[in-house]
């Protein structure tokens, strides 16, 4: 990715909410390397240390321990910033499901928090981590931005109700937000650990360990899988837009194209038996369906495109060849 032109966030002053997560610590990353003031805002409970730890002895980085279901805290971090980047969040849909009110508390209340703390911080625009599984059961392929269905779990609900303040701040009060519905993203720090792993880092932990990863249904069922990068790619692109169009607006971000969960582990054991000749021979189990899932999904990325000059950089085998070159590193 070409960061020259995002030169313009050169001492600029960022909030990463959820900073020491998976995408919000690769965007802590990216902005340190443009030059941006960057302020990393966590509470660990789904992020990690680790994370984070390169940028610790960076003067242009400040780590706020909090949490978003604390207002007080939301307007300490956002003083004197010029854009926020919300990515905190309760992700997995099965983490929902098992504990709605938790899911809820931080990914609304939370939420309403950090605009509140924008909005009074007189912060320029708020971009803010938006969700595929805002389509519900919309089965339409691709999914544009305009047509959703109705939400399929507590998780997508919360991210729906997101989208819906985001709009109501700008109407409101004159607060500029950019959604970004994310669509299965992976790559580097990815956590596959947990209960609610994504599905990426966990086949690729259980095939490094030479055990069998486990599909949910037959594996037809496919996702639009996007790489980090273009992830940040969109989140840069988002707060330095100077398109008025693209503004107050709600993204797909992904890559516009589907891969099969038996594609997926296919490639996975591809990438991964180039170290490790074993993992070639390990076979693939089946499951049930997990509920709330959505079989297919795949993203139209034409608005990005053409509001905001989105080019995705990695399609899903540039993607997992990367990770895995990544995990095979870093993966404990």
């Amino acid at each position: 990715m070409d960061l020259h032109k995002f030169k313009i966030l050169k001492d600029k002053k960022v909030l990463v909410t959820g900073g020491a997560g998976f995408i919000g610590s690769n965007l802590c990353e990216v902005l340190l390397e443009i030059g941006a003031k960057v302020t990393c805002l966590d509470n660990f409970a789904t992020g990690h240390r680790h994370n984070i730890e390169p940028f610790l002895g960076n003067g242009n980085f400040m780590l706020i321990e909090g949490d978003i279901r604390n207002l007080e805290v939301c307007n300490k971090s956002c003083k004197d910033v010029d854009f926020v980047l919300h990515q905190a969040a309760l992700g997995s849909v099965p983490r929902s499901i098992n504990d709605p009110v938790t899911s809820n508390e931080v990914n609304v209340s939370g939420f309403l928090n950090m605009l509140v703390a924008s909005r009074d911080a007189g912060v320029q625009r708020f971009v803010y981590a938006a969700s595929s599984s805002t389509y519900g059961d919309s089965e339409a392929l691709p999914k544009i931005e305009e047509n959703i269905g109705k939400p399929l779990s507590p998780y997508a609900i919360t991210k729906y109700v997101n989208e819906l303040y985001a709009e109501n701040f700008y109407k409101t009060y004159g607060l500029n937000t950019i959604g970004l519905r994310y669509f299965n993203v992976f790559g580097r720090r990815q956590d596959p650990h947990g209960a609610y792993a994504a599905v990426i880092p966990l086949f690729v932990k259980q095939l490094m360990n030479h055990e069998s990863p486990i599909i949910n249904g037959d594996g037809t069922y496919s996702r639009d899988f996007t790489y980090i990068d273009n992830v940040l790619q969109m989140n840069l692109l988002a707060i330095t837009t100077d398109n008025k169009n693209a503004m107050n607006e709600v993204y797909n971000t992904a890559v516009g194209d589907r891969t099969t969960l038996l594609e997926l582990t296919q490639y996975l054991k591809i990438y991964l038996s180039e170290y490790d000749k074993k993992i070639a021979s390990v076979e693939v189990k089946h499951g049930p369906n997990r509920i709330g899932d959505i079989p297919h999904s795949l993203a139209s990325v034409e608005k990005a495109e053409r509001l905001m000059g989105y080019r995705p950089s990695h399609f899903i085998k540039e993607g997992i060849k990367e990770a895995v070159s990544w995990y095979k590193d870093n993966l404990k």
